[in-house]
């Protein structure tokens, strides 16, 4: 190609169903009209009769096959994309896990190779599929999702567009048989697509546009302009640096997500801190947990140290000052017991350690399994 970068554009929605899939069909088409050369390079249609009817017309190339313990798999054919090399290329649900055998895991990354050859992309992703909002939607919608993509996909975006349909207008769509097959939509109606669901889901999919307009706002916004000196004049969150106190429990990951989302708000720096206890060898349980610690800040592009030491106040206050911390957030410790209850709560003990640093303490549904903090 010529050195230039593809140019993305993400069609995000709060459901299946919205209209993300046919919104990017008619941007393909609309690209097609100008000229272009166009192609679909995966497209999920679900059975949905108005998706086929809005593909239409677009050139498609054709998904390979892929055996996986006996079993053949349809995926997107990358290299058959790549060697075709259009102008401009739709691909459907962007957090798709690829079956084992093919370039990536994901296909937010075979979009990544697309992007970087100078291929335009369209794609879709629904809210829920946001790592950082992983637990936020499941205690909305009482559904976790598996499949998820790093926030910092939607940040690299050029273009997020967000497809918007009210709550009943998406249930009449579900009823009449446009989301799913007709045995599926009374589990769906009873499940996921409760109304008191998809309104929450509808909220947090405008909010998360508002903060992706606003970050984009802020960075590309010509020197000198009102908005710029408007934003100037704001609290500014330059130098910020949170820290997380993590342990190896399930949910840690859950305090992890929202530390994420905070330092996103706040434009600065995470790193996850857990504190080992000196002598002690963490078990089986405990370093499957870390591995999935490790991953997870991987994800989200934090930082995971580990530091052991007898006093856990005092070895965040070290680490905190060694790392510049303006921020330490911490679950919420269980109950003490017996002598346990006269010990200053860690908070405490933090806030007078490093008078000049913000200590939070994040709700935690997750029963801990260390309490002596």
């Amino acid at each position: 190609m010529n050195g230039r970068r593809g140019h993305c554009t993400i069609f995000l929605g709060m459901a299946a169903g919205v209209g993300k899939t046919c919104r990017m069909l008619q941007e393909g088409h609309a690209g097609l009209e100008a000229g272009r050369d166009v192609v679909i390079g995966l497209l999920e249609a679900h059975g949905r009769v108005e998706t086929a009817q809005a593909a239409q017309g677009l050139p498609v190339v054709p998904r390979r096959r892929v055996t996986h313990r006996d079993t053949e798999l349809e995926e997107m054919d990358l290299p058959a994309i790549l060697r075709r090399a259009p102008e401009l290329c739709l691909v459907d649900e962007l957090a798709h896990t690829n079956a084992p055998g093919t370039e990536h895991a994901k296909r937010y990354e075979d979009v990544e190779d697309l992007l970087g050859a100078g291929i335009d992309v369209l794609s879709t992703v629904n809210v829920q599929h946001l790592e950082s909002l992983n637990d936020q939607v499941a205690e909305l919608s009482g559904v976790h999702v598996r499949e998820t993509v790093p926030d910092s996909v939607l940040g690299a975006a050029d273009e997020v567009v967000l497809i918007d349909l009210s709550p009943e207008a998406l249930l009449a769509r579900l009823r009449a048989g446009k989301v799913y097959r007709p045995e599926r939509v009374e589990a769906a109606l009873n499940g996921f697509f409760k109304i008191e669901h998809l309104a929450a889901l509808r909220e947090v999919a405008l909010r998360q546009v508002a903060e992706e307009v606003e970050s984009k706002r802020l960075v590309t916004e010509p020197i000198g302009t009102r908005d710029e000196t408007l934003a100037s004049e704001g609290p500014q969150a330059v130098g910020e640096r949170l820290l997380a106190l993590v342990e190896p429990y399930p949910g840690s990951q859950r305090l992890v997500r929202r530390a994420w989302r905070s330092a996103q708000r706040l434009g600065a720096d995470l790193d996850l801190l857990y504190v080992a206890p000196p002598g002690r060898e963490p078990d089986d349980s405990q370093e499957r947990q870390l591995a999935a610690l490790r991953r997870l800040a991987s994800l989200l592009g934090a930082i995971l140290l580990v530091e052991r030491g007898d006093d856990v106040a005092a070895t965040v206050a070290a680490v905190a000052r060694r790392r510049g911390t303006t921020y330490i957030l911490l679950g919420r410790s269980r109950p003490a017991r017996g002598l346990g209850r006269l010990r200053v709560p860690l908070a405490q003990r933090l806030m007078e350690a490093l008078p000049a640093v913000d200590v939070r303490i994040v709700a935690d549904r997750s029963p801990r399994r260390r309490g002596s903090q």
